[in-house]
């Protein structure tokens, strides 16, 4: 049986030339030229709207250019569905059918067997544990379990999950799928923080091509090497990271608005030069050959930086000391069984908490209880006189009225605000004109959720709990809303899977786990670290359990053996865990170095003109801590793989 072609590293892989493609009226790309080589990491950013799933589905082959040539070799492609057919099938079959080629070849041996083709099942059987056919399973369990579903739930069928479950699974299906080019579009939409940070790893160790579209920051500065910018119908192509290509567009921008205006200059010279003298015989072909020079001049775009989206919390006035506690308060859906509790939390003015935790845990009944939307098991709530809670839950949008506009869903809470007063409100969430009078059901979730976020703000609350706030926003929707919280004077209870938000918004976090709500002393660097040694921890627990079961049926022979191949086991982890945990003691003093670094530039002092040489030097230091941690990062990540599957 012959298998698929692996392309081989570093050749071209994806290449548009003057590609123009059209979706109906709206024009998505114009002429683009685009190589992106194998291996490679490619972050896709831009606004919504842009292009980027039209770009998927452009590789995919279910569209096709309208004008140019997109030129790929055959490759085997995984892709992250947005819809889930197979509702009847279990989590874990589900999951199994993303690897359509080990399906086929089990397939294949079913029928050998049932027809005693004995010389063709023996082929069989080498092919499939040539593509590894008998660990299939166990990968798929692992998928599963690194994006967050129980054990208990690899039979549940698909049909019983929700829509964020669902997606889940069509991301552990993409993932399972053997593949030189992975597509995702935004596969932490539906993530917690714990999945974010175990796909972050596995797309760490992929050895394809990946193209990742995404609105998370903190998730593309540690997982791609290159960035695809859509903006003006062009693809833009930078080198680096998230981080790197906010600094390179800076300056590219800033040299473009210095082009532009320069142009600008020489045009308005030569239109008042032909105004002048085109009447006049002796100038009249000077004056046409400034036409012609009009005419020739490739004109230059203005920069664009400003983002459309300005908001901020308005004053919140008179607030409460403290806006609200819980007392001795249990927490969930069943007396005999409480999901958090018993547990005592006063939020106070100025408060800024981060929650974390496993999903599950108890994040969202925590801030439900926080509401008061659902009752406190045992124990006692008790809410200030002036508090005022902005709500955004994680399934909020389906809360909005899909028949109601913008205007009509702000009129129906303040029927005394003025039409003009709403529109200039809606104005800083972009919905500007004819968009604030549209119907809720014609928008994309990005819009709807900038729409959940302008009624919530437009309420001016005092206390805010956010859960998942910036699933479906984009990029600058998300600066936004960062920026608004930074400036935001109530309280601020905040569960997110987007780390820039929470590092930049919160001051302290709360461990949910266990039952409890406790105060965890670290940052997301920390937690990271602790999920990976409480995962280590439930591996040896469940190591020792199997080893006792196998124990007790076992010879004094045997046992003597197991205990020599636990030994030798333990002495080959022994020197990995040193490894590991050097190697995360040198990433984070080249992490410190480079946070000191970016911090200097984030002054914008030191792009003037007097500190260039300063500035070449700080970007210098940025490039080679930037590559020294991604080496170090890789040298980690390869080590930690390595310890993971000896103990398991």
């Amino acid at each position: 049986m012959a298998f698929p072609a692996v392309v081989v590293e570093s050749a071209p892989m994806i290449q548009l030339q003057m590609l123009t493609l059209q979706r109906g009226r709206n024009r998505l790309l114009e002429k683009v030229d685009l190589t992106l080589f194998s291996g490679q990491k490619v972050g896709i950013i831009g606004a919504n709207g842009s292009g980027k799933s039209s770009f998927f589905q452009l590789l995919l082959g279910h569209l096709h250019p309208d004008e140019g040539d997109l030129q790929m070799p055959p490759l085997r492609i995984a892709h992250m569905a947005q819809e889930v057919a197979a509702l009847d099938r279990t989590a874990l079959d589900y999951v199994l059918d993303g690897d359509q080629y080990w399906r086929a070849i089990q397939t294949r041996m079913a029928e050998a067997e049932a027809q005693d083709q004995h010389h063709d099942l023996g082929t069989l059987h080498a092919d499939y544990e040539a593509i590894d056919g008998y660990t299939a399973v166990a990968r798929a369990q692992r998928l599963l379990h690194g994006l967050g579903f129980a054990a208990q739930d690899y039979q549940r069928q698909v049909a019983d999950f929700s829509g964020g479950w669902r997606i889940r699974l069509n991301l552990a299906q993409a993932l399972m799928c053997p593949s030189d080019l992975l597509l995702l579009d935004e596969p932490t939409n539906h993530l917690d923080l714990d999945a974010t940070l175990w796909l972050e790893q596995w797309l760490g160790a992929y050895d394809g091509t990946l193209l990742l579209i995404s609105h998370d920051r903190d998730f593309l500065d540690r997982v791609v090497s290159h960035i695809a910018h859509f903006e003006q119908q062009s693809i833009q192509l930078y080198r680096g990271n998230y981080s790197a290509f906010e600094l390179l567009r800076a300056d590219r921008l800033s040299q473009q608005q210095s082009a532009f205006q320069k142009q600008q200059v020489r045009i308005a010279e030569i239109e008042q030069f032909v105004r002048r003298f085109k009447a006049k015989a002796t100038k009249a072909k000077q004056a046409q050959s400034r036409v012609k020079e009009l005419e020739r001049m490739e004109r230059i775009a203005p920069a664009h930086v400003d983002s459309p989206f300005t908001f901020s919390f308005a004053d919140v006035g008179r607030m409460s000391d403290p806006l609200v506690t819980l007392d001795q308060a249990c927490l969930g859906y069943n007396p005999d069984l409480p999901l958090l509790g018993p547990l005592s939390l006063g939020l106070h003015p100025e408060m800024r908490i981060g929650l974390l935790g496993a999903n599950g845990a108890g994040k969202s009944t925590l801030i439900k209880s926080l509401v008061g939307e659902i009752a406190l098991l045992s124990g006692r709530r008790q809410q200030g006189e002036n508090l005022r809670v902005g709500y955004f839950a994680q399934h909020q949008l389906e809360a909005l009225d899909l028949e109601a506009s913008p205007l009509l869903h702000i009129q129906r809470i303040s029927p005394k605000a003025s039409e003009q007063q709403i529109r200039d409100f809606l104005g800083g969430f972009d919905f500007y004109g004819d968009a604030a009078l549209e119907r809720v059901a014609m928008f994309s979730g990005g819009e709807k959720a900038r729409l959940a976020l302008a009624l919530i703000t437009w309420q001016k609350p005092n206390l805010l709990l956010l859960d998942e706030p910036t699933n479906h926003l984009d990029l600058e929707v998300r600066h936004a809303l960062t920026m608004a919280l930074q400036s935001f004077p109530g309280a601020l209870v905040l569960v997110s899977h987007d780390r820039h938000l929470l590092r930049n918004c919160v001051d302290q976090f709360l461990l949910v786990s266990d039952g409890k709500a406790t105060l965890f002393d670290g940052d997301l660097d920390d937690y990271s670290r602790w999920l990976a040694e409480r995962e280590r921890q439930i591996s040896d627990r469940e190591a020792r359990v199997n080893d006792a079961a196998e124990g007790r049926g076992e010879s004094a022979l045997d046992r003597k053996e197991r205990k020599r191949i636990e030994a030798e086991k333990r002495s080959r982890l022994s020197p990995l865990r040193k490894q590991v945990a050097t190697l995360e003691k040198e990433l984070e003093a080249v992490q410190a170095i480079l946070s000191g670094v970016e911090a200097q530039l984030a002054d914008a002092s030191i792009y003037e003109a007097d500190h260039k040489a300063q500035l070449k030097q700080l970007l210098e230091q940025q490039g080679n801590a930037t590559q020294r941690a991604e080496q170090l990062e890789e040298q980690w990540l390869e080590a930690l793989e390595e310890l993971e599957e000896l103990s398991a």
